[in-house]
């Protein structure tokens, strides 16, 4: 790892890369088609909100994921589970916890900044963090600025798909009698 990441940078993406190339080899050994993965509503929208702030994408992580040579299809059946609800679950059932942070040795993670920014926005906002999630889940793409999603070069800059965003605020208003 230290020869590959320069020094001060995170371990992370390289590690988990690593991680899931060894799960992909395993299962492809055992003949297994489906990967399950913990990965709760909270690791989703803090990957969110990583790529926002530090690789300029809009994306996530999905419940469902075909890998990338079609032979497998991860899936995380806690993705809409908070956190909190899974670590009281945990505790009322004395499972062991295992930290994340495998490594343990880098203080100055980028996802532990994430992690207290949205813990105090929750704090300020109350059900922001429920917001977010079920953003994540209502997408509206041509009102985003994705040209490979939608073509913005053309004069007419009306969507085919009428019901998405805020194209109600273009219907006639209903008449009453």
């Amino acid at each position: 790892m230290k020869r590959l990441i320069p020094e001060g940078q995170t371990t992370c993406s390289l590690c988990s890369r690593l991680r899931r190339g060894h799960l992909y080899r395993i299962a492809t050994e055992l003949g297994a088609t489906k990967i399950t993965l913990g990965h709760h509503r909270d690791d989703i929208v803090e990957t969110l909100f990583l790529n926002l702030f530090y690789t300029g994408k809009l994306k996530a992580i999905p419940p469902k994921l075909r890998s990338k040579d079609g032979r497998h299809r991860v899936i995380r059946p806690l993705a809409f589970v908070k956190e909190a609800d899974l670590a009281r679950y945990s505790e009322l059932r004395a499972f062991p916890i295992i930290p994340c942070d495998l490594c343990g040795s880098q203080e100055d993670l980028k996802r532990k900044k994430v992690k207290a920014f949205l813990h105090e926005w929750e704090q300020e906002s109350p059900g922001c963090s429920d917001s977010i999630a079920a953003a994540l889940a209502n997408v509206a793409p041509s009102l985003l600025m994705d040209p490979q999603l939608f073509d913005f070069s053309t004069r007419d800059s009306t969507t085919e798909n009428a019901l998405e965003g805020d194209a109600w605020l273009d219907q006639e208003p209903a008449t009453t009698h």
